[in-house]
């Protein structure tokens, strides 16, 4: 696989609705989705990148109020200058058991200094895991491409 970049937060009451029991804003937790997934993306690039898609965001279960919420990015799959990411957040109980709540694929673009693409390193799948995480990746690209994504 290839490295995981990990980010935890405590969600606090300023990331919550005003419901009687506070939930997570979908807001907040994309913004950390997108946080953690640009991490990945550039310590795989050595570059600066920008956000291009986000997709398939999918919310499976809730975070709550002082819950702690771990997010999970690796590379699934690059392109010439593009590069797709998978993160997967979860709430972590105090024992450590972790429930999944969101997963979602972003694309991300590298740039150099003058905002233009640059080139990204390869993507070589090596487990049978990543091979299928590859090929799923082709196929979201396929769909993006039909969107005029």
């Amino acid at each position: 696989m290839s490295e995981i970049t990990s980010a935890v937060q405590i969600v606090l009451p300023q990331h919550c609705n005003g419901y009687l029991k506070p939930r997570l804003f979908g807001g907040q937790i994309m913004a950390w989705i997108d946080i953690v997934g640009a991490v990945a993306a550039r310590r795989y690039t050595h570059c600066a990148v920008t956000t291009v898609c986000v997709d398939h965001l999918n919310f499976i279960g809730p975070a709550y109020l002082n819950d702690t919420v771990v997010q999970e990015a690796v590379v699934t799959w690059t392109g010439r200058t593009s590069l797709e990411v998978r993160v997967d957040s979860f709430v972590e109980a105090l024992n450590g058991e972790r429930k999944a709540i969101n997963r979602t694929y972003l694309v991300y673009v590298a740039i150099d200094d003058q905002d233009r693409p640059v080139p990204v390193p390869p993507f070589v799948p090596l487990t049978e895991e990543e091979r299928m995480e590859y090929e799923a990746a082709l196929q979201r690209r396929e769909q993006r491409l039909a969107r005029g994504v």
